[in-house]
């Protein structure tokens, strides 16, 4: 199931964060991430996420400002089952464009990111670790077609 964050999910989402910024960004010193902990944990709770729980747990979460995805982070025991694309299909719903970063060595997320639709729009370099990263995005597409004599234009949305 998905919801909103409440403020009593804060710790297990921020631990959620920590380990698997840890894990997913090797190439940055783990302290990097230690230390803005606290920020972070501020900072999600005047974000817009949205958590995945099963059983009261919760496994993941998207965190979303506008159009632009800060984040999809599922717990280390819980990669690779699909919540990631659930997390990112249920932030596909609520907009029709989506833009993020990702660091370019971190080939995993991108592969991912690829198969869900993104797009690499241009390269760049993260000032605060000194790393390369990628803008993506993604689109919502449309097919538009005539009907036949009075040529109408008709939209439909296309299922991933």
């Amino acid at each position: 199931m998905i919801r909103e964050l409440q403020k009593s999910d804060i710790n297990k989402v921020a631990d959620i964060w920590l380990d698997t910024n840890i894990k997913a960004h090797y190439f940055i010193p783990a302290q990097y991430w230690k230390s803005n902990f606290e920020l972070v944990k501020e900072l999600l709770l005047q974000a817009t996420v949205y958590v995945y729980e099963d059983n009261q747990e919760i496994q993941g979460f998207i965190g979303l400002n506008g159009e632009y995805i800060e984040g999809i982070f599922v717990s280390d025991e819980k990669q690779s089952q699909g919540i990631g694309k659930i997390l990112l299909n249920y932030a596909k719903d609520k907009r029709s464009k989506l833009i993020l970063n990702v660091y370019t060595k971190n080939t995993r997320a991108i592969s991912f990111y690829q198969r869900e639709g993104f797009e690499v729009q241009h390269s760049g370099l993260d000032k605060d670790t000194g790393e390369k990263d990628y803008v993506m995005s993604w689109e919502q597409k449309f097919i538009v077609a005539k009907a036949s004599r009075e040529c109408k234009i008709f939209c439909v949305n296309l299922l991933d």
